[in-house]
């Protein structure tokens, strides 16, 4: 099945919607047939990274229309973004791996987008936390998601020690660089 055939309306792209599109976070397979389909039927892709989104939709078979939207150029292309949605472009925000604005870039434009009334489809898939929550032997029931913690010894010490008392689990980003 191609990712523009249709099958029980999974792609059915609506003009002037923001989709919110988790990608994988590992193996590039772990995206839904629906994230597939929106991928492969919005007019635009909001992407962190170009190239690697490219690449990525490729591998599937899908070919698009790309912009960069990264924590660099937010502030910047929004107001674009938002300007084109406005005048019927369907766009799906992706980050690199996961789901944008969860400790990603996105938030500026999903946020926009509904101040000014923009229709805002999520497109759930795989999410780091929630991955690594179920395969931790942790208590699942309740748990805090801090993201990533400040860079700065002082502040990173001073959250660590405001979170030391909390009773749920707790999961934390973490950047390899």
């Amino acid at each position: 099945m191609s990712a523009n055939s249709s099958k029980n309306n999974i792609n059915t792209v609506s003009p002037g919607t923001l989709y919110v599109v988790a990608t994988p976070i590992g193996n590039r397979d772990d995206i839904t047939v629906r994230g597939l389909a929106v991928l492969g039927g919005v007019d635009l892709i909001a992407a962190e990274d170009t190239r690697k989104t490219r690449r990525f939709l490729e591998y599937h078979g899908i070919r698009g229309s790309f912009i960069s939207y990264h924590e660099h150029n937010e502030k910047e292309r929004t107001p674009q973004l938002l300007a084109k949605l406005q005048h019927g472009v369907s766009i799906a925000l992706v980050s690199n791996a996961g789901t944008p604005t969860v400790s990603d870039p996105g938030y500026r434009l999903v946020n926009s987008a509904a101040a000014n009334g923009v229709p805002i489809v999520p497109i759930p898939g795989v999410s780091a936390a929630a991955a690594a929550l179920s395969a931790a032997g942790l208590p699942t029931d309740a748990f805090t998601f801090a993201g990533f913690l400040p860079k700065k010894k002082t502040k990173r010490l001073r959250q660590l020690e405001d979170l030391s008392r909390e009773p749920r689990t707790l999961i934390f980003y973490e950047s390899p660089h």
